[in-house]
Order: structure tokens, then C-alpha cells, then sequence
């Protein structure tokens, strides 16, 4: 146990991580016996890949309260793979079916979990701060990157996407690509932020000791 990270903390980390691992099994057993349902294409939704990630990032800073800086990466990658599926989902897909019909699966997966991640990596203190970097932004982007690859490898193979904004068939490469450019661009972003916001209390300590 990590003496640095307090009980409730642990707690709430357990709950929602046992909670987004019941949304994540939801929609499987539910169309377990349907003829139309496909558990490759299930997975390979970027919003499921993420929440897996998620879910085992919260059970297991709820378990063992990892403290090293190798963890931190992790954590703070997973982190920024929600708030991407977050926001992806607000801006592009809220009226688009990705197979989350149950509206609690859906608020779970696209809104609950990315939040609670999100304030968890900003406000839950770490021994070890990260801060940005065009290594650490690599690194982070490396997954979301072979997540592209994949689907645009695979889509022509089975005839399906997951996303219309990486479906090339009705609006053409160049569009899609002009598009997934300005994504990567956002994503970058998104990636510099989350690294300059994790762990707000120890950079609150740092301002007013230098005051």
C-alpha cells in the first residue's frame, strides 16, 4: 500500500472502476446470442479500447496506488485517451450510432469515466510530476496513431469503420486526411494540457513557495 494516496481516494477509484467494467461487459452479454452483433468490431471502437485502459488504471491506482514515474506515463496517456474519446464524442458523435444504446452505458463510458480520470490526474497529488514535452507528447500519441493505422488497414478488409471521420468511402482520402490531420493537431494539444495540468496541488505548492 502507498501511504501517499488517502483511502477515499482508493475507494472512489475502485467504484467507478468496477462500475465502468460493468458498462464495458453491458453490451456483449446483452447481444451475446444476437446474429448482427460482432465482438471484433465491439473492441474496435476507440471509446472501448480507451475505457478498458481506464477501467485497469483505476482498479489498479484503487489496489496498489502506484507511485513511480513509469506509472505516471501510463496514467496520464490512459488519461488523455479518454478525454480524447470525451471530446470526440461531444464535438463529432453524440448523434451517431457506435453501438452504445443504453444511455447509461453511453454517459458512463463517453462522460463519467473520462471526468473522473481527468480530475484524478489533475488533482490527486503524484511523487513524481510530469511535465510537457515533445518526447512525452510522442509518446503519449503513439497509441491513437496505430489506433488509425488499424482501422484504416482493416476497414477495407471487413468493410466497415468505426467512425465516419475515418471512413474514406463517401468523402475520399484527401478529405479524410485533411481531417485526421487537424485530429492529430487537436490531440497534440490535448496532450500538452494534460501533462501541464497533472498534479495541480503540487504546482499550487511550487507558485507560492516561490512567492
Amino acid at each position: 500500500m502507498s501511504a501517499a494516496t488517502a483511502w477515499w481516494i482508493r475507494v472512489y477509484r475502485l467504484g467507478f472502476g468496477v462500475l465502468g467494467a460493468v458498462a464495458l461487459l453491458w453490451i456483449p452479454l446483452r447481444n451475446i446470442d444476437s446474429a448482427t452483433f460482432s465482438l471484433t468490431n465491439y473492441l474496435s471502437y476507440f471509446t472501448i479500447e480507451s475505457n478498458i485502459l481506464g477501467v485497469a488504471v483505476l482498479l489498479v491506482g484503487g489496489l496498489f496506488a502506484p507511485q513511480s514515474r513509469g506509472w505516471q506515463l501510463v496514467r496520464g496517456a490512459v488519461t488523455l485517451y479518454m478525454l480524447i474519446t470525451m471530446v470526440v464524442y461531444a464535438v463529432l458523435l453524440a448523434n451517431i450510432d457506435v453501438m452504445l444504446n443504453d444511455k447509461w452505458v453511453n454517459d458512463v463510458m463517453h462522460r463519467y469515466l473520462p471526468l473522473v480520470l481527468v480530475l484524478d490526474w489533475a488533482l490527486v497529488a503524484m511523487a513524481q510530476r510530469l511535465r510537457p514535452s515533445p518526447a512525452l507528447i510522442g509518446q503519449w500519441l503513439i497509441f491513437p496513431l496505430l489506433y488509425g493505422v488499424y482501422s484504416l488497414i482493416r476497414g477495407p478488409i471487413v468493410d466497415w469503420y468505426p467512425y465516419p471521420f475515418i471512413d474514406p468511402r463517401q468523402q475520399g482520402y484527401l478529405s479524410m486526411g485533411i481531417g485526421l490531420v487537424v485530429l492529430t493537431l487537436v490531440f497534440a494539444v490535448l496532450a500538452v494540457a494534460m501533462a501541464s495540468l497533472g498534479d495541480l496541488p503540487a504546482w499550487w505548492r511550487e507558485r507560492r513557495a516561490a512567492a
